[in-house]
């Protein structure tokens, strides 16, 4: 099986509408404000000492490993040459060829930003679990995500802070979000290493309306690990969201697996919460291609500026315990109950 693996049986259609009780003017305001509490909204100031530092040449080093390790791990990608896959598709405003170096395709400057600050929206569910790879087997294209963090004042790394993501499945809808619900995929937490980076194994998000495919990402400063191997925290230094191509996202779309998704599609242009980010940063992750067909997978990276004397309090929707998943009912959140067919949708592999 690839990297994409889509895992055969039946699963039950889930669809819900997106953001229920949620107000996206709301979030933009809060998106403004937070803005303005920043003196800087990207890191182009940051290239030069990134450079100097050594740290594009390893984030360039670390995502060639990545895709190598994609490639090559058994039961997930077929061996194949490494300079084919990378030089095959990328971020469709580049103008990649056969010729293409990999420090270009793989620079940290070309996505040197500042993901634009946000609301972590209706879905936030705290106590997660720390852990690298967060499909727990569910269907969708396989995506690999590397995270680099910086400090949007000193230019520096910042190490041994945990980065948590979370996003819906295929279907668009969000694990742990319903009463007594013990889902926990599609959400977990990593710590930065020396440069400030992380990874995680996950699928590409399917979109719900009336938002773009997209992925929340949230910086705990002060956050520790649990005994049970969870994370209970909420407060943050930074609460983001990250986006894609729309040319990738429409090829994914159109596959056979993320048809099975009657939401509307909302596209980037038409995104509140994505305008305005894009209006002062580019909140779009670059990306390659790991195969000859889409669902052999992806690898997705975007380096991003943080204030780390900032500290957000996070609106919690739900807390993961051992009985599942408890609303807090208090924090103005309208909680919704999933909607599911009566009949199973059977996933066939792809191969």
């Amino acid at each position: 099986m690839k990297l994409a693996v889509i895992v055969a049986g039946a699963l039950a259609a889930a669809l819900v509408c997106a953001h229920p009780g949620g107000d996206i003017q709301a979030e933009l305001a809060q998106h403004r404000a937070m803005l303005s509490r920043m003196a800087r909204t990207d890191l182009s100031h940051c290239a030069e000492k990134i450079k100097a530092r050594g740290l594009e040449a390893r984030a360039i080093a670390r995502r060639t490993e990545l895709v190598t390790e994609l490639l090559m791990k058994s039961g997930e990608l077929n061996s194949r040459d490494l300079g084919s896959v990378l030089r095959k598709s990328h971020h469709s405003d580049k103008d990649y060829d056969l010729e293409t170096p990999y420090e270009v395709i793989f620079g940290s400057n070309s996505s040197c930003v500042l993901s634009p600050e946000v609301t972590e929206g209706p879905f936030y569910v705290a106590g997660e679990y720390v852990r690298k790879d967060i499909r727990e087997h569910l269907p969708g294209i396989g995506l690999a995500v590397d995270v680099q963090v910086h400090d949007i004042e000193t230019c520096d790394p910042v190490p041994n802070v945990f980065v948590e993501i979370y996003h819906s499945n295929i279907l668009g809808v969000y694990s742990g979000i319903t009463k007594g619900d013990r889902t926990t995929w599609l959400r977990g937490f990593q710590k930065t290493d020396a440069d400030g980076v992380v990874n995680f194994k996950t699928v590409f998000p399917g979109p719900y309306y009336p938002r773009t495919t997209h992925i929340h990402v949230i910086v705990h400063p002060h956050a520790q690990e649990r005994s049970n191997g969870t994370i209970l925290d909420d407060t943050a230094s930074h609460i983001g969201q990250v986006y894609f191509d729309q040319d990738l996202i429409y090829k994914v779309e159109n596959t056979t697996l993320y048809k099975v998704n009657k939401q509307p599609l909302v596209l980037n242009k038409d995104d509140g919460p994505f305008q305005q980010g894009a209006a002062t940063s580019d909140p779009v992750m670059q990306y390659v291609e790991l195969g000859d067909r889409i669902e052999d997978g992806l690898l997705a990276w975007i380096s991003f500026g943080i204030n780390t004397t900032l500290a957000n309090e996070i609106k919690v929707a739900a807390t993961m315990t051992k009985e599942g998943a408890i609303a807090n009912d208090q924090k103005g959140f309208v909680q919704h109950e999933a909607q599911h067919s009566h009949d199973p949708i059977s996933w066939k592999t792809i191969a």
